[in-house]
């Protein structure tokens, strides 16, 4: 049986090994943290992500938990509707709605699906050798350990190969261990060290220009109240959850680091810049729980990487194409990422580009290049271009957008729902695999121009 390592026990990194399970191959889940208590809030799983979460039987568990009714769209600081539409009308053009939720709901409803013993809680992966397949995995408290301290120095065994597909060795050191895999599945995040690694060339994540907030409200969420309002620099959106609670997010355009550091002084500054806006808003901000208030600025991928992977490693979610929030596709094109590396990856008794089905060569991975790089990166570049037009601070600047935005809406708001077509409009692959360009199979084959070894 092949086996996968997927570092990481995120929304990505959980729904791939879900998608890898279901195809025949042993997986093992290495994560960090000593538990799986997802960091942030709520988050918007669409249309797109929902089909991706039907493939592994988690789809329909989600859609039950959607408290989106009535209208939703953008507003102005003031309140006044600046473009909107409905969830009927957006179900009837995608298939589905968008299904608002607690982060922690679909972590465990993703890791339901897995079986006992397949999550490594406490484990550092502290180097991955591309192509061998070896992983080094560092046990116990990771509370001192960098992860990215010797990332990427594995290297070829004296005989150049990869040793049994899915068999396990000494580190040499009490709680150090190595794995040989057919695939690795680097789902570890904005600052991952695999990604480094890797690409070492690539300029990696830089800042936005904003700083976001989140905070739950128990009993804020009401019917109908779905919306994103749009002010100077800034942007406030308030969701329904279900069971009454209100999932409610901010941003303003501000220097990095700028984080006063505790809840109530995150909650006094939300008021102080949101307090005047319509409501509910300010009453929100008066009911939230300042403990649940978080505070983070907001990093993306600016550039995108020149391959999604490299040798047996697949980079998935934010660790290939970390992205800002304000399409609200982060998730959701994690979840694809997953499910279409476990097409590409084929069946665990014979995964393809295997020699003789015994997983000594790994997986080929160019199809998972030439699927996703390119689509990723488009999302990528309109949510950062979405970013740039809400830090619009000067006031005639401002003016002229929302006027812009309205008008457009009001002589042509169906052209500007069939620009989401294509986002929300994709299904997961039925049919083989799509043919790599050629720089994408040149990037995931031997040592080229972006092997770790050529820096």
């Amino acid at each position: 049986m092949a086996h996968a390592v997927v570092v990481g026990a995120g929304i990505g990194g959980l729904t791939a090994a879900v998608a890898l399970r279901r195809r025949g191959w042993e997986v093992t889940v290495f994560e960090r943290a000593p538990s799986l208590e997802p960091v942030g809030s709520g988050l918007g799983i669409a249309a797109n992500a929902l089909r991706a979460l039907d493939t592994i039987g988690v789809g329909d568990d989600i859609r039950r938990l959607s408290a989106v009714q009535g209208e939703a769209g953008i507003r102005r600081a003031d309140g006044r509707w600046l473009m909107r539409t409905t969830e009927e009308a957006t179900s009837a053009r995608h298939g589905d709605s968008i299904v608002l939720l607690r982060r922690t709901d679909l972590v465990d409803a993703i890791a339901a699906r897995l079986e006992l013993g397949v999550i490594r809680l406490g484990s550092t992966v502290t180097a991955v050798d591309p192509y061998t397949g070896r992983v080094a995995v560092r046990t116990g408290d990771p509370s001192g350990a960098d992860p990215g301290a010797e990332m990427g120095r594995a290297g070829p065994g004296p005989d150049g190969g990869a040793g049994s597909g899915g068999g396990t060795g000494s580190g040499g050191a009490a709680g150090t261990a190595e794995v040989v895999a057919d695939l690795v599945v680097a789902a570890d995040g904005i600052r991952s060290p695999i990604r480094a690694a890797l690409f070492p060339g690539h300029p990696g994540p830089v800042y936005s220009g904003v700083t976001s907030w989140r905070l739950l409200v128990p009993g804020g969420g009401r019917p109908g109240r779905t919306f994103e309002s749009w002010g100077e620099g800034r942007v406030f959106g308030v969701m329904p959850l279900a069971g009454g609670t209100a999932y409610c997010y901010a941003t303003d355009t501000v220097p990095a680091g700028g984080d006063p550091g505790d809840g109530e002084s995150r909650r006094a500054e939300l008021l102080r810049l949101f307090g005047g806006w319509h409501d509910p808003i300010p009453a929100l901000l008066e009911a939230a729980s300042p403990e649940l208030v978080l505070r983070n600025d907001v990093h993306h991928l600016a550039t995108p990487l020149p391959a999604m992977h490299l040798g047996r490693v697949a980079l998935l979610g934010d660790a290939a194409h970390a992205m800002t929030p304000n399409m609200g596709q982060g998730a959701c094109q994690a979840i694809e990422d997953a499910v279409v590396l476990a097409h590409v990856a084929g069946d665990g008794d014979g995964p393809a580009g295997t020699t003789g089905g015994t997983g000594t060569a790994g997986v080929d991975l160019a199809g998972y290049t030439a699927a996703r790089l390119e689509r990723t990166a488009r999302i990528m570049a309109r949510s950062a271009s979405i970013c740039r037009t809400t830090r619009l601070r000067n006031p005639l600047a401002v003016r002229l957008r929302d006027t812009m935005m309205a008008l457009t809406w009001r002589v042509a708001g169906g052209r500007m729902t069939a620009a989401m077509d294509e986002v929300l409009g994709w299904r997961p692959p039925t049919s083989p695999v799509p043919a790599a360009p050629s720089g994408a199979r040149a990037a995931g084959s031997g040592r080229g121009a972006d092997s770790p070894d050529r820096g």
